[in-house]
């Protein structure tokens, strides 16, 4: 499913040139669960935004679904992150005057989805998430655990091919953490393909594959035992 090949980015900050990923390579395949694990600075976050099409590398090749997307402008990279990639953002990114019905339509809405199929779909991936009671709340209505099933809902609603979770717990307490991550634990046991991106190595070890990263590389790359 994802094929990166040799890939680097480059900034340049204040006349200096920053090599933020050097030659990453990596593969996963459709239904893995994988975390990309590594401290603040290490480039974790760059990988995580060339793996969500958030952004295009500098140098090297990146293939998602068979689709050569190093190579894609802005306008097809945001049609192939509607359709492939669900987000999970640390702070939900939801419009905080807006049902959570409304904030799961969005990304049916961009993709030119019919307002009643819409709603209908909204629904039942609110329901997946057990928020069936709290469709028409807004964010600022719920708690750090509902918004952020809110955001998953929205992740999901789309049907894409990956979910990609960035600190999917930052911002939640130690209770409510645990309930997300056994969240995403069904979401890729019924199937689905999950990528956390987290420096949080209890976080982490929800993943059965993970990819640690230091410095602009990947210095492991291991199947985690699980029980």
């Amino acid at each position: 499913m994802i094929k990166m090949v040799n890939l680097s980015k480059t900034y340049k900050m204040d006349g200096v040139t920053v090599d933020a990923l050097k030659g990453v390579s990596l593969n996963i395949e459709a239904g893995e669960y994988v975390s990309i694990m590594g401290p603040s600075g290490s480039g974790k976050s760059t990988l995580m935004n060339l793996v969500g099409c958030l952004d295009t590398p500098t140098t090297g090749n990146y293939h998602l679904d068979g689709l050569l997307v190093s190579e894609m402008d802005d306008d097809q990279l945001a049609a192939v992150r509607n359709k492939k990639i669900g987000f999970v953002f640390q702070t939900f990114n939801l419009l905080p005057r807006s049902s959570a019905l409304h904030n799961v339509e969005l990304p049916m809405q961009y993709a030119g989805v019919d307002s009643g199929i819409r709603r209908d779909k909204a629904i039942a991936s609110l329901e997946s998430v057990g928020l069936a009671h709290r469709i028409h709340h807004k964010p600022t209505e719920m708690s750090g655990g509902e918004r952020q099933r809110v955001s998953i809902a929205r992740a999901l609603v789309n049907n894409p091919s990956i979910l990609l979770a960035d600190e999917p717990t930052g911002n939640l307490d130690s209770k409510t953490g645990v309930e997300i991550m056994a969240l995403f634990d069904r979401l890729h046991q019924e199937g689905k393909t999950v990528i956390l991106v987290t420096h949080d190595q209890k976080v982490g070890e929800h993943a059965r594959r993970a990819v640690r990263i230091l410095d602009g590389e990947i210095v492991s790359d291991q199947m985690v035992r699980k029980g």
